[in-house]
């Protein structure tokens, strides 16, 4: 049985392609109004269009605090509330030992994943506590809890998200709130246009089902995790790397 969305108002960061888009056409199927927060706010929009249900498109920059605020502001007087975030914005960077990786490169990929994820989360916090009631995800990776050699940047990052998802998770505990993370093994997704095709191989070496993760595949568990039935986890790391996962 499809999970039942209505009357809630859904932010997908990245929501224009990738996993986020997949998320947002599920939740917006699901009866949801979505605000896509996204850089690219042409394809967004063009997206927005395609799910239709007054779904609206977001000029943002997560890693820019006050781009982050804006696009709130802009889902609140669009929308009066919040009560979904997944955080799928994020980039793969780029691939070397630790010994030879670029110093700016590796702050980069960090603002983005990492402290981008952490300012989205900060600005709906207030608001769901307000309301008692919220959904938050954040799409980590393999990476963060195995660590891929040559994408340190990446790995570092991916494992902060996962950090800080278990440490919100306790402090919104005694509200209906829900603060979980997943940890998807490589999609086929532009984010491969990033990466070397060595360090691709190398992925999907690692993966035991032999495959990638289909997009579909991950907006299925992302959207039970934005449900209302999932009142009880909170803080948790959930497997999405075919097999691969040792803890």
């Amino acid at each position: 049985m499809a999970n039942d969305f209505s009357n809630r108002t859904a932010v997908v960061t990245g929501g224009a392609q990738g996993i986020g888009g997949a998320v947002a056409e599920v939740l917006a199927k699901g009866g949801a109004r979505v605000a896509l927060w996204d850089m690219d706010k042409t394809l967004a929009e063009e997206t927005a269009a395609q799910l239709g249900n007054g779904a609206i498109a977001v000029s943002c920059d997560v890693s820019d605090w006050a781009s982050v605020q804006a696009a709130y502001d802009t889902t609140i007087t669009t929308f009066d509330r919040i009560d979904i975030l997944v955080n799928s914005a994020g980039i793969a960077g780029s691939n070397a030992p630790v010994a030879e990786y670029d110093v700016a490169e590796f702050a980069r990929i960090v603002d983005i994943n990492l402290n981008g994820t952490f300012m989205v989360n900060k600005v709906v916090v207030s608001q769901m506590m307000a309301q008692n009631y919220g959904r938050i995800v954040n799409i980590a990776s393999i990476a963060g809890k195995e660590g891929n050699p040559n994408a340190s940047a990446y790995s570092a990052s991916k494992a902060g998200v996962i950090g800080l998802t278990k440490s919100l998770g306790k402090e919104l505990a005694a509200h209906d709130i829900a603060v979980n993370c997943v940890t998807p093994a490589a999609a086929r997704t532009r984010i491969f246009d990033q990466m070397a095709q060595e360090h691709i191989d190398y992925m999907l070496s690692k993966i035991p089902r032999g495959r990638f993760l289909e997009l579909s595949e991950a907006a299925a568990m992302v959207a039970w995790l934005c449900s209302a039935e999932n009142s009880f986890t909170t803080g948790a790391a959930f497997d999405l790397s075919g097999g691969r996962a040792t803890y």
